[in-house]
C-alpha cells in the first residue's frame, strides 16, 4: 500500500515542500532513498523503538521510503514523524483521511515524545504557499509556526496525541497568536536604556545620528570609557520592527535553531556581539552544511565587534561584500543559498595597544609610530563604510558622581523614528534604499544639495583638516542624517560642521 505524506527541508532561510512517499509490499527489507543524511537514516531505530513503546508495531514487510525531490539533500531528525505516520497508514494500523491537507514534521524520541525542530517559521509560510490547511508540530514549535495568518497549526507533545487528530478522534483546540498584540508588547523591552549612561552626550548624539540614518560607527577610545556599554543601549533607540522585519529575523534565527523555546515572533532588534576570535563562517555563515552566520543573526538589528583590530584581518575583509549588498551568498559543490544581511556595524577599539593614546591622565608607552600601524589592522576598505568615526574619553568622576540621569531611550527614539519617516517619503520609489547611509553617488547629487557656504566649509575642512577623498561623500550623507532630525529639507553649514566631527580617523595626522 502506498501512502503519502508530507513534509519540508530548509535551503537557506525558505523551506522546499518535500513528499514522503512509504509503501509497504511483501518482503522484509527497508529502504530508505531521496538523498537523506546520517540523521534521517537513523530514523529507522528511532521509528522501531518508538512504535513498540506506544503499543504499535514496525510492520514486517519490504518498506521502501522515497523523499522527493530526491535531488534535494534531506538534513535532520526532523522528518521522523512524517515517516512514522505514512508507515502506520501505508500498514493499515492507521486510517485517515487528512494526510494530504497536513504538512507534519517532528522528531521522535524513544517514547513516542516529540521533541522541537528548527525552521517552524518558514516551514509554516511553506505550507500556506502550498496550499495545505494546516501544520502538525511539536508543541514547542507550535507559538513559532501559529504567527502565518490562514493556516491551522498544532502543536502535540506525544505522537498518539497525532495519531488521534488524524483519525479524527479527537478535535484539538489550534493555535492562534495575536501578532500585532505582541509587536506592541515588547515595543520598551529592552534591558539597557540611554538614561543609565552618566555624561558622554557628544558619543549618545553620534549614535541618535547613527540610528535615525542606519550609519556604521566606530568608537575609539580607552579602556573603561563606556564604549561597550553605549553600544549595548543602541538597540533601545532604533525604530520599533515592523511585522516584515520581525517574521525576516524569526525567520533567521528559527533557521540557525537558536529561537528560545515556546518563543513565537522576535520582536526587539537583535544585538550581537561575537568575540573576536570567530572564524570566517561564523562571522558571516558557511559550513558543510550552511548555516547564517552572525551577520545575518544580526539582520534589522546591531552587529557589534569589540576590539576590531584584534579580530583576524581575514575574517573582516569577508564582511565588505556584505556590507555593501546587504546580502551574503554560500555557494557549495550542490547547493548556492542567500541570507540576508542587512544591519548596522557598531565598532570599538582601543587607540593603541596599551590603550591610553590621547588619554587625558596617563601616558602611552606605545613606541612611536605604534599607534599608527594599530589602526592600519584595519583596511581602508572596510573603514570606508564605516560613516561615523568617533573619539571617547573617559567620563571624570564629578560627572560620574553627580550628573543627573541621561536622557531616556523612548524620547530619543522618537526623534529617530521621525527622521526614518521623512527618509522612508524621500526613497519610496528607490529600489533597496531605505535609510540614507544606502544612497549612492547620484542619490547624493539628488538629495543633498549643499550651498556656496556649505561647499566652502566642506573644502576648507578637507584641506585644513587634511581629511582623506574617502571622507567626502560620508561626511554629505551623516549631514543629511542630521538636517533630517532637525526636519530641515536643505542641509544648513551648521549641519555640516557636525558631520566633519565625526571623521576623525580620516585625518592624515591622526596617529602620526
Amino acid at each position: 500500500m502506498l501512502v503519502k505524506t508530507y513534509g519540508s527541508a530548509i535551503q537557506g532561510i525558505d523551506a522546499i515542500l518535500i513528499t514522503i512517499e512509504v509503501n509497504a509490499s511483501q518482503g522484509s527489507k527497508f529502504h530508505l532513498v531521496g538523498l537523506p543524511d546520517n540523521a534521517v537514516k537513523e530514523s529507522q531505530h528511532r521509528l522501531v523503538a518508538a512504535l513498540s513503546n506506544i503499543g504499535y508495531r514496525y510492520p514486517g514487510k519490504r518498506i521502501t521510503i522515497n523523499m522527493a525531490p530526491a535531488d534535494i539533500k534531506k538534513e535532520g531528525s526532523a522528518y521522523d514523524l512524517p515517516i512514522a505516520i505514512a508507515v502506520l497508514a501505508a500498514s493499515s494500523q492507521i486510517e485517515s483521511d487528512l494526510l494530504d491537507q497536513y504538512m507534519i514534521m517532528g522528531e521522535l524520541s524513544l517514547d513516542g515524545g516529540l521533541n522541537p525542530v528548527r525552521g517552524a517559521l518558514p516551514m509554516a509560510l511553506k505550507a500556506k504557499e502550498a496550499g495545505f490547511k494546516g501544520l502538525i508540530l511539536p508543541e514547542e514549535n507550535a507559538g513559532e509556526a501559529a504567527i502565518v495568518e490562514g493556516l491551522d497549526v498544532y502543536g502535540f507533545s506525544h505522537i498518539l496525541d497525532v495519531i488521534s487528530f488524524v483519525e479524527q478522534k479527537t478535535s484539538p483546540e489550534r493555535i492562534v497568536v495575536d501578532v500585532g498584540e505582541k509587536l506592541k508588547e515588547t515595543l520598551d523591552r529592552y534591558g539597557f536604556d540611554f538614561d543609565d549612561v552618566k555624561g558622554q552626550e557628544n558619543i549618545k548624539r553620534a549614535l541618535e545620528i547613527s540610528a535615525a540614518g542606519g550609519h556604521n560607527v566606530i568608537m575609539i577610545g580607552p579602556p573603561g570609557s563606556g564604549k561597550t556599554m553605549l553600544a549595548k543601549r543602541l538597540p533601545s533607540i532604533l525604530p520599533p520592527m515592523s511585522l516584515e522585519e520581525a517574521l525576516e529575523t524569526t525567520k533567521i534565527h528559527s533557521v540557525a535553531g537558536i529561537l528560545q523555546s515556546g518563543s513565537s515572533l522576535i520582536t526587539t532588534r537583535p544585538y550581537r556581539s561575537p568575540h573576536h576570535t570567530i572564524s570566517d563562517a561564523g562571522l558571516v555563515g558557511g559550513g558543510t552544511y550552511p548555516q547564517p552566520g552572525e551577520i545575518s543573526l544580526a539582520q534589522n538589528g546591531v552587529l557589534f565587534l569589540d576590539e576590531l583590530p584584534e579580530f583576524k584581518r581575514s575574517v573582516l575583509e569577508v564582511m565588505r561584500q556584505p556590507m555593501e549588498d546587504r546580502v551574503v551568498t554560500i555557494s557549495r559543490a550542490r547547493i548556492s543559498v542567500e541570507y540576508p544581511a542587512s544591519f548596522m556595524l557598531i565598532a570599538a577599539m582601543n587607540p593603541c595597544p596599551c590603550g591610553y593614546y590621547n588619554h587625558p591622565d596617563k601616558d602611552c608607552v606605545c613606541s612611536p609610530g605604534i599607534v599608527k600601524s594599530y589602526l592600519n589592522k584595519i583596511s581602508g576598505p572596510l573603514m570606508d563604510r564605516i560613516d561615523l568615526h568617533v573619539e571617547v574619553t573617559p567620563v571624570p568622576f564629578s560627572d560620574l558622581a553627580d550628573a543627573p540621569a541621561g536622557e531616556k531611550s523612548a524620547s530619543v527614539r522618537e526623534r529617530v523614528i521621525d527622521a526614518r519617516k521623512i527618509q522612508q517619503e524621500r526613497f519610496r520609489d528607490h529600489d533597496k534604499v531605505y535609510n540614507n547611509a544606502q544612497m549612492s553617488t547620484k542619490d547624493l547629487a539628488r538629495y543633498c544639495q549643499l550651498d556656496q557656504q556649505g561647499i566652502t566649509l566642506l573644502k576648507n575642512a578637507m584641506e585644513k583638516l587634511n581629511l582623506s577623498a574617502r571622507a567626502y561623500d560620508r561626511i554629505i550623507k551623516v549631514a543629511r542624517t542630521i538636517a533630517d532630525l532637525d526636519n530641515k529639507e536643505r542641509i544648513d553649514s551648521e549641519h555640516l560642521a557636525e558631520a566633519i566631527q565625526y571623521r576623525s580617523l580620516d585625518r592624515e595626522s591622526w596617529g602620526s
